[in-house]
Order: structure tokens, then sequence, then C-alpha cells
């Protein structure tokens, strides 16, 4: 998607807004907890959209689809017209014919839509005919079947059928114009288009229609087959050219029977063709052979006969088309106001039980929900498609607001996939509706995918639709202001928060450009606002981010100093994206938060030497959301420069620790490179007394150095610690400890004044038997009364 020339001068509003004077418009509700449901992308596609707006906006899916595409020949890249252009076969432009098949209309067009990531849908026959060769012959030559009433002024011979008197000719030549084709030209066709790109489950065509309005082929295409097709002809023709699709790449879906209108759903060809010459549409012929069925409700219990009995679905989508048959509707322009009118209350046909069709159809039509009802009924799990419809006036404001408001219906009422026919410039307003569903920042900005219930008391007023953006939870709500005044409404929401919603807006006001209107405060359960007349508004209401962030990955240590350690840990993801880290520390009993880091690393300063800490690490979101903590990791600084390196190792010299006497063996070696004199040194053993008498007696029991050299002193803390009430401290009386040397061994004992029990197991220094003397950094060293090595509970 490249950003859209049309809304880069989107406007920011600033400013206090122009004051309108509007009425009290329908209450609109958006209730995010109910209704809660997909909406397909597909419901947002277009036939023959050009590359630049297809690119713009996203579109899910494209169709080559119209009455040229039945009668097409990818061998020949040439199309017969049929009674669009007088049944002439005309060859596409190709810049190379000779190197056909490869580089036919159909190749370009499936070419352009992988280089915009849009879903092709291309129409396959099932008429059973197709040009026969690259020329320019037609199926009613006037020296072949004499004059007719119209002749194409640049082909004189091509006429269009009808007689001078009126009437069709008739007993013309099929094969004037055209070949025999039928299940394995269509999938030599596919088998070309998979070689060429894939099948559908790799990036290829996704989709086939089984044809284009065959139900009216006598009229459109009555130089092959004036006969109105019967319902047995429809069904096998589907079953035949379906079963091929499905043999060709059987992860492609069909569409049919791809109906033109209302009376297809009632009716076959057959009917249709001869009830329009006779009347008899209460008693139509071919009701008969499909058991006095509607035509739609037989097709598809036929087709999924067939899959029953074969193991084939050879129908994935229900599609039907779909034009307002009210006069001036479709295709019309936005100059009459009473045809505007009715062109926006016509959308009701596509969704409400209450609105009877305001055209010669006269009944409820409900178009959507009716679709949903036949395929449950009828042929479960195949999905619904409307890939033709146009309410016309897509160049005219009047159009962009149905047209909103069809899309918003489509994703409403659950349809999986819709193509408009005739896409709008990308300078009309109906454009724009679409942007309003698919760019309409001008960066990609999107209507949610997960639709909810979004009700207006007055659907002709206001209509409201509402969809969550599962990507970032966002809420959208597009309204549409059909009355042509400014309505004032109060939208309450359901099972959302916020304080303020960004504002979009289109309409009569500028129809160049969506407007980036001043923000929406929301108090409370919503928010009252005013939509000016023939306006489409888009509320975007970011959700309160909860979600914290996942927890780091362990820290690790590098250039560890006396005061410093840098660490550096795998990062988190968030939802909304990390903010920042908050690195944590451990000394002793004091947890604090050392350092903090927008990166997934930092420098600790401020450290001590020679003493241990341990490090976890949290990450932050902007709504201060925070993560777990990361997993721990232990660091020892190294000591000071120049001061006295000194660790202590240790030995369990008590067999039982559960007894009334604590026996630890201590010695201190020296791994500096100078000697440090004994008597500024001390050790530190650290233990708990539990209970009894508090007073604790020390007994130097042998030592290398001399028992009579080793001072001893137990100091009860004003406060315990983890593992520790109290500590034995070991000093000495004279004597030098040199370079590389050691103590010796220091065998202590103590037991408190009633010679009550101990419970060693949970002393912070103690360690269980091991086979000789062995580092702890839980027995501390001091030099002068500053710690050297190890590290305090």
């Amino acid at each position: 998607m490249r950003p859209t020339p049309f809304l880069a001068a989107v406007l920011l509003t600033a400013t206090p807004a122009t004051v309108v004077l509007a009425a009290a418009g329908p209450a609109l509700t958006v209730d995010v907890t109910a209704d809660r449901h997909q909406i397909s992308p597909h419901v947002y596609g277009m036939n023959f959209a050009d590359a630049t707006l297809a690119d713009e906006l996203d579109l899910p899916v494209r169709r080559w689809g119209g009455n040229a595409t039945t009668r097409y020949d990818y061998r020949y890249d040439t199309t017969n017209r049929a009674s669009d252009w007088f049944f002439e076969n005309i060859a596409e432009e190709n810049a190379d014919p000779d190197a056909l098949p490869d580089g036919s209309t159909t190749d370009r067009f499936v070419e352009q839509d992988r280089a915009t990531g849009s879903d092709t849908i291309l129409t396959v026959p099932l008429i059973g005919w197709a040009p026969k060769a690259r020329d320019g012959s037609c199926g009613f030559s006037v020296a072949k079947y004499g004059p007719q009433q119209r002749t194409d002024e640049w082909r004189p011979d091509c006429g269009n059928g009808i007689k001078p008197d009126g009437t069709p000719v008739t007993g013309n030549d099929p094969t004037d114009t055209s070949a025999p084709v039928g299940a394995a030209y269509v999938r030599a066709w596919i088998d070309h288009l998979t070689d060429r790109y894939g099948t559908a489950a790799d990036g290829g065509v996704q989709f086939y229609n089984l044809d284009n309005e065959p139900d009216i082929w006598h009229s459109t295409h009555r130089d092959v087959h004036p006969l109105g097709a019967s319902s047995v002809e429809l069904r096998d023709r589907a079953v035949e050219i379906g079963a091929a699709v499905k043999a060709a790449d059987p992860t492609a879906a069909t569409l049919g029977p791809v109906g033109w209108g209302w009376t297809s759903w009632d009716y076959s060809g057959l009917d249709q063709e001869t009830c329009g010459r006779t009347g008899c549409w209460a008693d139509p012929p071919d009701r008969a052979a499909r058991a006095g069925l509607p035509f739609t409700t037989w097709y598809l219990q036929q087709l999924r006969a067939y899959e029953q009995a074969h193991g084939t679905r050879v129908l994935d989508y229900f599609d039907m088309h779909f034009y307002p048959q009210a006069s001036g509707v479709a295709f019309g322009n936005g100059n009459d106001p009473t045809t505007n009118a009715l062109r926006l209350r016509s959308t009701r046909s596509l969704w409400d039980p209450t609105y009877v069709d305001e055209s010669w159809i006269g009944t409820q039509v409900r178009l959507v929900p009716r679709m949903r009802e036949l395929v449950a009924a009828n042929y479960p799990g195949t999905k619904t498609a409307v890939t033709e419809y146009n309410w016309g006036a897509l160049d005219h404001v009047n159009g962009a607001l149905a047209q909103a408001d069809i899309l918003g219906i489509f994703g409403r009422e659950r349809l999986d996939l819709a193509t408009l026919w005739a896409p709008p410039a990308a300078t009309d307003p109906g454009a724009f509706a679409f942007r309003m569903y698919r760019n309409y920042d001008g960066t990609g900005g999107r209507f949610g995918d997960v639709g909810v219930r979004a009700t207006s008391t007055d659907q002709d007023l206001l209509s409201v639709y509402a969809a969550e953006r599962s990507g970032d939870g966002a809420l959208t709500v597009v309204v549409v202001n059909k009355s042509g005044a400014a309505q004032t409404a109060p939208v309450s929401l359901v099972g959302r928060s916020g304080s303020t919603a960004r504002v979009y807006r289109y309409g009569a006001a500028n129809t160049s450009a969506i407007v980036r209107a001043a923000d929406q405060p929301v108090t409370g359960g919503g928010f009252e606002a005013t939509f000016p007349a023939d306006s489409i508004t888009l509320f975007v209401l970011d959700r309160p981010d909860t979600a914290a962030p996942t927890a780091p990955g362990a820290p690790v240590a590098a250039a560890i100093g006396p005061d410093s350690v840098t660490l550096t840990w795998a990062p988190s993801t968030d939802d909304t994206g990390v903010a920042g880290y908050d690195v944590w520390a451990q000394h002793t009993d004091y947890v604090y938060k050392a350092a903090s880091s927008v990166t997934p690393g930092v420098t600790v300063t401020g450290l001590q030497p020679s003493s241990e800490y341990r490090f976890t690490v949290r990450a932050r979101d902007a709504a201060g959301n925070q993560s777990p903590p990361s997993p721990g990791l232990t660091v020892l600084t190294a000591p000071r420069p120049g001061a006295p390196s000194l660790t202590a190792r240790y030995l369990n010299l008590d067999w039982s620790p559960g007894d009334n006497q604590i026996r630890p063996g201590i010695q201190l070696d020296n791994s500096g490179a100078a000697a440090v004199p004994l008597r500024r040194v001390t050790a530190r053993y650290w233990f708990t007394r539990d209970g009894g008498a508090p007073t604790v007696n020390a007994w130097c029991d042998w030592a290398q150095v001399g028992c009579a050299n080793v001072t001893r002193r137990v100091v009860a803390l004003p406060a315990a610690r983890p593992g520790a009430d109290a500590y034995l401290e070991v000093g000495f009386s004279s004597g030098t400890l040199a370079p590389s040397s050691s103590t010796g061994q220091i065998q202590l004992r103590m037991s408190k004044a009633d010679w009550s029990r101990f419970t060693e197991s949970d002393d912070y220094s103690f360690r269980p038997n091991a086979p000789g003397y062995a580092t702890n950094a839980r027995v501390t060293v001091y030099v002068d009364g500053v710690k050297v090595s190890g590290t305090e509970p």
C-alpha cells in the first residue's frame, strides 16, 4: 500500500469547528461485548480496479467478470462481447500475440493482483463456447442473415441480431464466431495459470466464477445460446466445470450460480426466457424439473447431493448479483434529490426485514440474511458472495454515502465476499467511501475486522457500524448521515472506556479529502457528537492498554568491575511496544532499582567492590504496565584496585547440624600480591540462634595459626536478616598473611548458654558436608572493617 495523494492534504483541525445548527438525531449505541464476529476482508472487493487504486486500498479481492468474460479464450486472448457490442469477437490489446497464451489479458490481470496483494477471481465458461480465433468475426453478419436494426458503425456487417421489424434473427450458426469448449479447456487453462503462478494455496488464482449470469444467456449470448438454460443444464454444467476446476487446483474456490438478480432466485433461464415472452410466472415451465422448488433452493440441494455422492465439493460460494431495480438508482447520477433519497433508503433491501423494496420487486428482499439462511438450510458450509452490485452515483457524494452504508452492511450481516461492479475513479467520492474502511488516514488505517453490535434508533437518518481491530484492539465506528441535515446524537459505548477518539470525516463539505477533525472527548459511557449533513464519520478509540510486556530474558554479565557491571538480555514483546526496562538489584537485604534503559542492555554503576548482587530485569510499556521479572543473575563485583584480595573457604565440621553446637571450619586465603597483617583481618559466619538463650559462646578448638592468636565474638543483629540474626566474627591478634598463602584451618565451635539445639540447615553461611574446604561467598571477609569478599545476608 503506497501513501495516497488524496489524503496527503488531510486537514488537521486546530481551531474550533464551525457551529452547526443541528437537529436532535437518533441515539446510537455500540456494544463491544455483543454480536462479535469476524468481518471478511473480501467484502471490500471490486471488479477491474486499476493498480493504483488497488494498491492504495490494499484491495483484498479483484474480479475479472462480466458479460465479456463468459466467452473468452486465453489461447487467443480474444473475447466475444455478445449483446454488449454486436456479438463480435474482439482481440484484446497484446504486445506479443505470438507468445500466447503467455502474456494474455488474464495473465496480466493475475500479475497485477500479485503485485498489489489482491486475491483474484477469474470467470471460467459454462456456456460451452469460446472465440474460435483471434479474429473479428461477429454472430449476426448482415451479409449472411439480412438487414438488422443496428450495426457497428466501424464494422457495418456486424448487426445486433434484431431484424428491422423488431423480431430476433434466428437460426444463426454459433460457429460463425465460436468453437465448443468444456471441462478439458477449463483444466488446460487452470494448468497454464498454476504453472505460471502456482495453485491458490501457493498464491495463485484464489477463485473461479462458474460463468457470469448464465440464467440470461438467452439474452446476452443468444447468438450461441438462444434458449433459456434449464435448471438441469445449469446444474450439470456447474458440476462438470466445478469438478474440472477442483481437479486442476483442489485448493481454489468456486462461486455460483452467479444469477443476474432478483428473478434468478426463483427461476431458471428457461423459466425467465419463456415467461418473459408468455407471462407464465405463476406456473413456469421448468418448475416440475426441480420438484416445485425455487431454483436457488434446488441448485444448492443438488450440489450438496453431488458432494455427498462423490466426495468433492464443486461449489464453495453461493454467489448472486444484485442491482437496485428502482428507476435511476443503479448506475444513476446524483442530480435528482428524489432519486438520491431513494438510493439511500434502498440499501435497506440488503438486510431489513421490514423494508419493502421500492421497485417492481415490491417485497422484502433482505438479501444477505436471505442468502445465509438459504445456505444454512440447503448446503451448510457454503459461503456467500455478491460479485456484482452497484448503487450508482459513485461520482457524487450521495453515491459515496450509499457505498459506505453498503460496506458497513456487508460486514455487519456477515457476507463473505463482495465485488463492486465498475470501480470508481480514484478521485470520485465513491473511492473515498472505500478509503474510510481501507485507508482512512493515508497510511493504511482500517476499519476493524471483528464486528460488534452497533444500533441506531433511526437507520434512515444515521446508520452506524462498529468493529474492533484484532491487531491493536482499537474500536472503529462509522456513522453515515443520510438525512441531508446536520444531526446531533448521543453515542453510547458498552464494554469500552477511553478519554478521546480520533475523528476522520468525509462528506459534502469537502469532497476531495478525508478530514482529520478535532479529537472527540469520551466521558463516562460515551459522548455526544454532531454529524454534518451528507457525511461519513469515523471514530477510532484506542484500546486501554492493560496488557503487560512479556518477561525479559535472563541478564548476562560482562565487564565486571569493582563498582560496575554491564548487563544485556533478550528483549520483551508487547502489544503496543516496549517503552523501556528497569534493572533491579538485591544487595544483602536491600532491593533497589539500579538502572533503566530503553534498549535491552545497560551498565549498572555505584556498586561496592567484592560484593555479591542479584540482578533481575522488568520491561514496561507506555501505559506503565510492567512485565514479570526476568530470571535472576548473581554477580560478584571485582575487588577494589590495590585492595587485599582475601577470600574464605569453609567446611562444615558438625556431622549433626541439628544438635546443640555449631562447628564451622574456616580458612582464609590471600590471592593478592601483597602481605596482609592479620590483625587488620576479620571474617564473619552468619547464623540464626533458633530460640533458647540469647547468649552464644564461641571457642577455637584448633587452629594452624594457634588458637591463642584467634579472637572470637558473637554479635546479635539489631534486625534479623534472611538466614541470620547473629554472626560469629573471627579475628587475629598477630601475624601476617603472605601472598598466595593461607591461614590454614581454624576449627570453631559455638553453643548457647542453655545448651539448647540449633537448626543449622537454614543458616545463611551453612553448607552441607563436603569432602574438603571450599570457597563460600557467604562467609564474608573484611580488612580494616571494609568488606573485601563475600556477600552479607
